[in-house]
């Protein structure tokens, strides 16, 4: 990617950001529930109206829209996200706080998720039509049909509950915790990417130069290590790229089921409690991991293509 692209891709990014702050702003100012009734609600305690009017003024929920959006705006150009009402503490700490569970938990899924989907996508193709091939899709079939947040439960009843295999309730971040969400998303992951590992694989294996290594008598494995695979891996990388980035941005179902301490189950606590500069956050922190992820991905391109280096498409 030359530097003028690059430049190009950048200023397309900070429009990109500008216009998701702007939404996800709108979307939270106009909806319903006072975050301040929900911050100073304890029991069944009333709170006065002086109170909930100071407050509102403190966090300057009392001011116009533009007035509140251009704040918060000026305040993340120079790195202050806010403080967050619920946790009361800055929002960026609060991301960094839950940053590891979920990075942990996107990093098991996907290595789990290639280790499951690249040989049974490798396989489904070179024996396509056969029974292994059926079977192979048969179960990628079923794990695309299954809800993730249903294989999660079963697999907290079987393994936690009936064997005792797991812990069954989260809270931390440790290795016997990790396992059952890791099964769980790579579950539902595997089942897509092997059917495009199987797709990319059958393309190849179609060219005429795999006909011809066939005709000089390559191994069938020479042939899949040295030609297919360098070949078929870009449009594999695109998909794996989006993978990660949904990952990294927090599988709030998931961790929900599992009580992971992740993003996703941060955000879902911050839009309960009306937490606006949390969401906020949270939202811009899923924008930017896409945006670079997606660029990280077309950067790849150029160093595993030689053609894109020259110019080629």
């Amino acid at each position: 990617m030359k530097g003028k692209e690059l430049l190009h891709r950048l200023l397309q990014m900070m429009i990109t950001l500008f216009g998701v702050s702007l939404l996800t702003f709108s979307l939270m100012f106009l909806s319903p529930g006072d975050p301040v009734e929900m911050l100073l609600e304890v029991a069944d305690s009333i709170v006065s109206e002086e109170t909930i009017a100071e407050t509102r003024a403190q966090l300057g929920l009392d001011k116009p829209f533009h007035v509140q959006y251009f704040r918060w705006l000026a305040g993340v150009l120079q790195g202050d996200m806010g403080m967050s009402y619920s946790a009361k503490m800055p929002v960026a700490e609060r991301l960094w706080q839950c940053l590891p569970g979920t990075m942990a938990l996107a990093a098991s899924a996907t290595l789990t998720m290639l280790l499951m989907a690249v040989p049974g996508g490798i396989l489904a193709a070179v024996y396509r039509n056969r029974p292994l091939d059926y079977l192979i899709r048969g179960i990628s079939f079923l794990g695309v049909s299954m809800p993730s947040f249903w294989v999660g439960l079963i697999l907290l009843y079987v393994l936690g509950l009936k064997w005792g295999l797991f812990p069954i309730a989260g809270g931390v971040v440790s290795f016997d915790r990790i396992v059952l969400p890791t099964l769980t998303l790579a579950i539902a992951m595997a089942a897509k990417y092997t059917r495009q590992v199987r797709t990319a694989v059958l393309e190849e294996l179609g060219q005429d130069y795999i006909t011809g290594a066939r005709a000089r008598g390559f191994p069938l494995y020479k042939i899949l290590w040295r030609h297919v695979l360098p070949n078929a891996c870009l449009p594999l990388i695109t998909l794996l790229g989006m993978q990660i980035g949904w990952l990294l941005g927090g599988v709030a179902v998931i961790e929900m089921v599992f009580s992971w301490p992740g993003l996703g189950k941060m955000a879902v606590h911050a839009i309960e409690m009306r937490d606006y500069p949390l969401v906020q956050g949270f939202v811009l922190w899923i924008a930017v991991l896409y945006m670079v992820m997606n660029l990280l991905v077309d950067i790849s391109y150029t160093y595993l293509d030689p053609r894109l280096k020259k110019g080629g498409n």
